[in-house]
């Protein structure tokens, strides 16, 4: 009977420590699975944050792709001022050569002209008043007469013009005898470096 009490004895210390290493091993889990859910969580979120990190910085690449496009166009596109090879002209001899360039495309464009007025140097030219020792200015008032084919190639070459000219107004009515023919009231301004 003493070996049964032994035995049973035993058997409760086995049973107990069990049972303790079961509840510490319940204890642990408890513990440790939201740690390893907290992990594998943080971890889809790194994931995600990696993709879209990588997403942005494919955007901003291509962004910045683009602009440096856009920049390099606009550089293009950015037209310089009529130089002439002489310095310390007066306004009427430094813009004669752009001027000029201007006649030989109004006259390859088979337009007519009725009158050409010139001022030199306005007072309402924003270079004149800003800097009026950079830049020299000629306004130019054009009548002219023209077909819409032939004043529509006259504005082309305008816009492709090299040097910088403003077209400040125009004024366009069809011939009344002709409807084809235009009669064209045309400002525009030509400036040159001093």
């Amino acid at each position: 009977m003493q070996e049964l009490e032994l035995y049973l004895r035993k058997l409760k210390i086995v049973i107990l420590i069990l049972l303790a290493a079961l509840i510490g091993f319940g204890y642990t889990v408890s513990k440790i699975v939201p740690v390893v859910q907290d992990i594998i969580r943080i971890k889809k979120e790194n994931e995600a944050a990696v993709t879209s990190l990588a997403d942005k910085e494919r955007t901003l690449a291509n962004l910045k792709e683009k602009t440096a496009k856009a920049n390099e166009e606009s550089k293009e596109q950015v037209k310089g001022f009529f130089r002439p090879i002489e310095q310390g002209l007066d306004a009427e001899s430094a813009i004669a050569n752009e001027f000029s360039e201007i006649l030989v495309a109004i006259r390859d464009n088979a337009i007519k002209t009725r009158s050409i007025k010139y001022t030199y140097n306005p007072a309402d030219d924003n270079f004149v008043k800003n800097m009026p020792d950079k830049y020299h200015v000629a306004k130019m008032d054009i009548e002219m007469i023209a077909t819409y084919k032939d004043f529509e190639r006259f504005l082309k070459e305008l816009y492709k013009h090299e040097h910088f000219l403003d077209i400040s107004s125009m004024e366009v009515a069809a011939y009344q005898k002709d409807k084809k023919i235009l009669l064209i009231k045309f400002q525009m301004k030509l400036y040159a470096e001093k």
